[in-house]
């Protein structure tokens, strides 16, 4: 594995964590009026190492409930892209604890732990993702507890899947073309830098996808 590929990786990962901490502290002083996004956002630094915390103060300090109120209307792109990092961090969280997971128990299917690892976090991204969705529906609009899990399913699940094309197809060329003698695993930077490249793609296959629910009125734009 070229030396240059651990460097970056170690940079890159080690850069995510150091952005996802600052965001943290920030919205632990200046919390987000919509309360789920004081996790999304620092999940967002995770993947988008240094240019999440530029995201952040340009897209979610200004939503702070101590942030000054502006009478301006909010880009619909932004509108777009918020709505994507809240799509995007349960599928990130689904990634993250996922992998690790079928790594220590060694599970495979079809023969290949990838494929093991997609149902995994496909699951886990699934059921975060529909719970990122249910608690500020219920929050915002009072539906009872069956209209907020049908409307978290309709709103998250296209988006949802859109993000994991992005992001398994990544893994699928990383693991057979990119490096298929030397596959990367959990316990290795390198594999954590691809996970945050599969991310980063991941989130660009989400987008048009929210900006498709928005305009169909499936959800809306935050």
């Amino acid at each position: 594995m070229p030396h240059w590929l651990i460097i970056l990786a170690w940079l890159s990962v080690i850069g995510g964590v150091m952005t996802a901490l600052a965001i943290g502290v920030d919205v632990m002083a200046h919390p987000q009026m919509m309360k789920i996004m004081n996790l999304v956002w620092p999940i967002t630094g995770l993947y988008f190492p240094m240019i999440g915390w530029w995201l952040y103060t340009g897209m979610g300090r200004p939503l702070a409930m101590d942030a000054p109120k502006s009478a301006a209307s909010k880009p619909h792109w932004k509108s777009i892209f918020l709505s994507a990092t809240h799509c995007g961090s349960g599928c990130v969280l689904g990634d993250l604890i996922g992998a690790p997971i079928v790594f220590v128990i060694g599970w495979q299917v079809l023969g290949e732990r990838l494929y093991a690892d997609y149902l995994m976090s496909f699951t886990l991204a699934y059921l975060f993702g529909i719970a990122f969705q249910y608690f500020p529906v219920r929050a915002m609009t009072k539906a009872s507890p069956v209209e907020a899990l049908k409307d978290a399913v309709k709103a998250d699940t296209l988006s949802l899947i859109a993000f994991e094309v992005g992001m398994f197809a990544w893994m699928a060329v990383v693991y057979f073309m990119l490096m298929p003698s030397h596959r990367p695993e959990p316990t290795s930077m390198v594999f954590w830098f691809m996970m945050q490249v599969g991310m980063v793609l991941g989130f660009l296959t989400t987008y048009p996808a929210n900006w498709l629910l928005v305009k169909w009125g499936v959800k809306s734009g935050m």
